[in-house]
């Protein structure tokens, strides 16, 4: 990996947090390096990823509902001077065809959504419906392994079997998530929609794991091994969360 590729969008350094979405986006965007893309990134919310993507020269349109978040990134648009090619609209994932044209995104990004939407495959079936053809589908979840893990090595034994058999990989009444997933779960969803699936990597194998003292003196030897693991088995498979890139026929 070059150091260009350990850059964020603004070319301060990676988040260990972030680094390998960050490291695949870059590659598909590298796919048309003179191109402005369209991209729709759905649940953006304040604008973690369309801001720094949209300082790429891309025009980005954020679907969300909280109209507190896209206050948020609407300020942190014109703090960075981008307004002009982020399209902010308010509204729920299920009405997304009626928000953004059919075929229209070379790239959609899902990220930390299908845990609280309704139907996730739904989700997904209008997010490839608004992509065009040959377009690309980038997916973040939370990882049922990484929760049984977690309730496990803080002793509570119960709550990791549940999670472990639970359809949503659930761990009781007090958990926070609605759903989490694993690869396969969500593999097959992708494939019913009609997506193909390219890459599987796992996102903070480590980076959660290893005290904060320790990880934020790490710095870029942290991004490293999150870099490195991240599409190795069984390292990705205990991530904290799955990412996925899928495309569009």
């Amino acid at each position: 990996m070059s150091p260009d590729d350990r850059a964020a969008p603004g070319g301060e350094a990676l988040s260990a947090r972030t680094a390998v979405v960050w490291s695949v986006l870059h590659a598909e965007l590298a796919r048309r390096p003179q191109a402005q893309l369209s991209i729709v990134d759905i649940g953006g919310g304040t604008g973690g990823f369309a801001v720094p993507l949209a300082q790429l020269g891309h025009a980005v349109t954020v679907v969300d509902p909280s109209p507190d978040a896209l206050a948020t990134l609407d300020r942190r648009a014109r703090t960075s001077q981008v307004s002009d090619r982020i399209h902010a609209v308010q509204g729920d994932t299920d009405t997304l065809v009626d928000l953004v044209a059919a075929d229209s995104a070379d790239l959609v990004l899902c990220h930390s959504l299908l845990e609280v939407v309704d139907d996730p495959e739904l989700t997904l079936r209008l997010a490839a419906a608004v992509l065009r053809g040959g377009g690309a589908l980038s997916v973040l979840v939370a990882n049922r392994a990484a929760a049984v893990l977690s309730r496990a090595l803080g002793g509570h034994f119960a709550d990791a079997e549940r999670a472990l058999v639970d359809p949503d990989g659930r761990w009781g009444d007090g958990d926070g998530s609605t759903r989490r997933f694993d690869s396969a779960r969500l593999v097959t969803m992708l494939e019913t929609v009609g997506l193909a699936v390219q890459l599987v990597h796992g996102v903070r194998v480590v980076a959660d794991l290893v005290p904060g003292a320790v990880a934020d003196g790490a710095g870029e030897s942290l991004v490293g091994v999150e870099l490195a693991l991240a599409a190795v088995a069984p390292y990705r498979d205990i991530a904290t969360q799955l990412h996925v890139l899928a495309r569009k026929a």
